[in-house]
C-alpha cells in the first residue's frame, strides 16, 4: 500500500508526532482528498488532550481542510476527481440511516466530526464524506480558504443568527484566530463594531481590521465602556476566558445576548438574576454555513491573517496557537 505523511496523536495527552501511514481508501459516499492546506484551530486541542469521550486513538487532527478530490467512492454524488473542496468541523451525515433517508440530516445516527471521530487534515491525504464537502472558488487560495471553514464560518454564522441589526453595537471579545475575522465580518455587515482585548498595543490592528471602537480591558471596565456606547446588542465571545465572559453580561443592551463561540475550560459563573432586568441571554454557537462565509468573504474582502507552517512543524504551529503567539491563524501548507 502507498504511504503518506501524517501528524497524529497516539493517545490523549500525547505530543503531535510525524508518522507514515497508509493512504486511506474512500468507501461509499466518501472521497479521498489530497490535502493542500489545513488550519490549526483551538478545537484541535479536544483531540490532543482527550476532551471528547469515545475518541479512538491514534487520531489525526485538523478540521479546516482544503484540497482536491483524487478518488470518489460510489454514491459520492457530483464530486469528481480534480474538484477543489473544503471540509470543516462537521464531517457530514451518513446518508444511510433512517433519519438521513427521510431527509433529517441533523438527526443523523452517525455524524462525523472531522479530526475527532475520523482522521482530519494534518496529513497529505484524508477521507471525507461527500455530504461534508464545500466547493472552494478558484479566486480563493487554499491557505486563505482553510480558516474560513471553521473560524470564518463560526463568527460569520454567529453574527447572521444574532439579534443584532445594522447600525447596532456589536462587540467582538478577543482578537485572535476567530476574533480578527469577527471584527471584519461585523464591520462589513454594517454593525457599530467594538473590539475588546487587553493592552493598548492591539488597538491599531483592531481598527485596521474594521473596529470603530476599541476597549482595553487592562485599563478600563469593558462592561462600563460598552454601556457608554448604549450597550451591546451582541457580544461575540471568541476568547476562552470564563471570568471575562461573565463580566461582559453587564455591558449588554436590553434584550442583548452573549454568543460564546470559543469554549473555555472553566465554568462560567454567573448569577441568573443578572439576566432578568434587560431580558438578557447567553447562547453557545459553533461553525455553520461555511459556503456562505466563503462567498461573503470573497465579495467583501474578509480575509484571515495567516502564519504558515509545513506539515513537519505542526507541533510548533499547535503550541503557538495554544499560547496565542500566532498572528492570527496558523495554517499548515501541505501540498
Amino acid at each position: 500500500m502507498p504511504l503518506m505523511k501524517a501528524v497524529q496523536i497516539a493517545h490523549p495527552g500525547a505530543e503531535l508526532a510525524l508518522v507514515e501511514r497508509e493512504i486511506p481508501e474512500p468507501a461509499d459516499r466518501e472521497v479521498l482528498i489530497k490535502v493542500q492546506a489545513c488550519g490549526v484551530c483551538h478545537g484541535d486541542a479536544v483531540a490532543r488532550f482527550g476532551a471528547r469521550p469515545g475518541t479512538v486513538y491514534p487520531r489525526v487532527p485538523g478540521h479546516e481542510v482544503v484540497g482536491t478530490v483524487v478518488k470518489a467512492g460510489t454514491g459520492a454524488g457530483a464530486w469528481r476527481a480534480g474538484a477543489r473542496v473544503g471540509v470543516g468541523w462537521s464531517g457530514g451525515w451518513c446518508g444511510a440511516c433512517e433519519a438521513c433517508v427521510a431527509g433529517r440530516h441533523h438527526e443523523c445516527a452517525d455524524p462525523w466530526i472531522t479530526g475527532l471521530s475520523v482522521d482530519g487534515g494534518y496529513a497529505e491525504y484524508m477521507v471525507a464524506r461527500a455530504s461534508a464537502l464545500v466547493s472552494i472558488p478558484d479566486e480563493l487560495s487554499s491557505v486563505d480558504a482553510a480558516p474560513l471553514l471553521c473560524a470564518g464560518a463560526t463568527t460569520f454564522s454567529a453574527l447572521q443568527e444574532s439579534r443584532a441589526r445594522g447600525g447596532e453595537v456589536v462587540a467582538i471579545h478577543g482578537i485572535g484566530g476567530l476574533g480578527h475575522l469577527g471584527i471584519q465580518y461585523a464591520n462589513r455587515l454594517g454593525f457599530t463594531t467594538v473590539a475588546i482585548s487587553s493592552g493598548p498595543d492591539k488597538e491599531e490592528v483592531a481598527r485596521r481590521l474594521g473596529a470603530h471602537h476599541y476597549i482595553d480591558t487592562g485599563s478600563s471596565d469593558a462592561a462600563a465602556e460598552l454601556q457608554k456606547l448604549g450597550g451591546a446588542k451582541v457580544v461575540i465571545c471568541t476568547a476562552p476566558n470564563s471570568q471575562a465572559i461573565a463580566g461582559l453580561i453587564d455591558g449588554l443592551a436590553d434584550h442583548g445576548q452573549l454568543l460564546v463561540v470559543a469554549a473555555p475550560q472553566d465554568p462560567i459563573v454567573l448569577h441568573p438574576g443578572r439576566l432578568f432586568g434587560g431580558a438578557l441571554s447567553i447562547k453557545g454557537w459553533h461553525g455553520q454555513r461555511a459556503a456562505d462565509a466563503i462567498a461573503f468573504s470573497l465579495r467583501y474582502q474578509v480575509m484571515p491573517v495567516i502564519e504558515t507552517f509545513p506539515l513537519e512543524r505542526a507541533p510548533e504551529a499547535f503550541d503557538k496557537m495554544m499560547s496565542a503567539a500566532v498572528r492570527f491563524r496558523a495554517v499548515l501548507v501541505i501540498a
